[in-house]
């Protein structure tokens, strides 16, 4: 058995003594009995002993650190992360070139020359430092699941798999509902239809009064013409207010594909489940919408939402996944804003 690092140094300590005090000869059967005992070179072996009878190392004092960008870069880029709610900087990085131009023509954005070069400037991994104390206290909270299984039309519509998106072609969306119970799911209460193509990653919402079936499509009709591109395929997950006879009636007459995830399988829908939080759940919380008020504020609000995520916000891509036993290693494609990407 390999001894640890530990029994070496102690094994070290203890001979550090006769190491001091011994002739040319004893020393060197000393290192001869250290290296067969630990399996270290001979040289290293006489460096832990001289390093050992020189006592412990002077404490280095720690580098004063030094910042390229002042207070007012600093506070420039807080606010172009805050109006992009708050992305890493990988992807806020390559969206400042587009979002800082635009900011400033609305006056959102009041920065001398020399700020806005050096805003531009900064890396990604510089942003991420930066604003590491400002996402101190950003924590996400869980929300419970609205789905309801579907009847036994589930047998009509084809299930797809995780792996069998072609993710090249724009126009097949992944659909969801998102609940507002606030919690408490006694009554009725509102629903945010969500949907994002897998290919480009555009997305639209609409909130809709409840989640039956011709209320559910209407909405879908809705945001079939607020994406920029023809819809030629919907995939949702396997509850009652996707699988049913009025939206597989309202996908045939529209030449729109439909097909279904497996059942309490969430990765099959992976895309748009990351979108309900991101998109939807940051945006309006987990609180309880249930007026007509409160439907009309969030359909106000969607469009909005839609043109800040889906022109300025940077998306990434997965390009590569490699496992190695146990580890998993992926790599993903430069971020850039949809405009950017087409």
């Amino acid at each position: 058995m390999e001894l640890t690092l530990a029994t070496r140094r102690q094994i070290t300590k203890a001979q550090v003594d006769r190491y001091r005090t011994g002739t040319k000869a004893e020393k060197s059967a000393l290192l001869d009995a250290i290296c067969q005992v630990t399996g270290w070179h001979r040289d290293h072996a006489r460096k832990a002993l001289r390093q050992r009878l020189a006592g412990p190392a002077p404490v280095r004092a720690p580098r004063v650190p030094t910042f390229q960008y002042d207070q007012a870069v600093i506070d420039a880029l807080v606010t172009c992360w805050s109006v992009l709610d708050g992305p890493t900087g990988k992807r806020l990085r390559p969206g400042l070139p587009t979002l800082v131009p635009t900011m400033l023509a609305h006056q959102e954005l009041t920065c001398p020359p020399q700020v806005i070069d050096q805003l531009l400037g900064m890396s990604a991994a510089t942003i991420d430092r930066r604003l590491r104390p400002y996402r101190t206290g950003l924590v996400a909270t869980k929300g419970q699941s609205m789905t309801r299984p579907g009847s036994m039309l589930k047998s009509a519509i084809p299930m797809k798999t995780w792996h069998d998106w072609d993710d090249t072609r724009p126009g097949f969306l992944q659909i969801d509902l998102v609940g507002h119970d606030g919690g408490d799911n006694n009554g009725a209460f509102h629903y945010t239809l969500d949907a994002t193509d897998v290919a480009t990653g555009w997305t639209e919402s609409i909130t809709v009064r409840t989640k039956g079936e011709r209320i559910v499509s209407a909405g879908l009709e809705q945001l079939r013409l607020a994406f920029p591109f023809a819809v030629l395929g919907i995939h949702s997950d396997n509850g009652s207010e996707f699988i049913n006879h009025h939206l597989l009636r309202w996908c045939d007459t529209r030449q729109i594909t439909f097909s279904r995830g497996r059942s309490n399988h969430s990765n099959d829908q992976a895309h748009i489940e990351q979108k309900n939080w991101s998109e939807v759940r940051r945006a309006v919380g987990y609180y309880r919408y249930d007026t007509t008020r409160e439907l009309d504020l969030l359909n106000e609000l969607w469009p909005l939402q839609s043109i800040l995520d889906n022109l300025f916000l940077p998306q990434q891509k997965l390009a590569t996944k490699t496992r190695n036993g146990a580890k998993v290693t992926k790599t993903y494609d430069q971020g850039a804003t949809l405009g950017l990407n087409q």
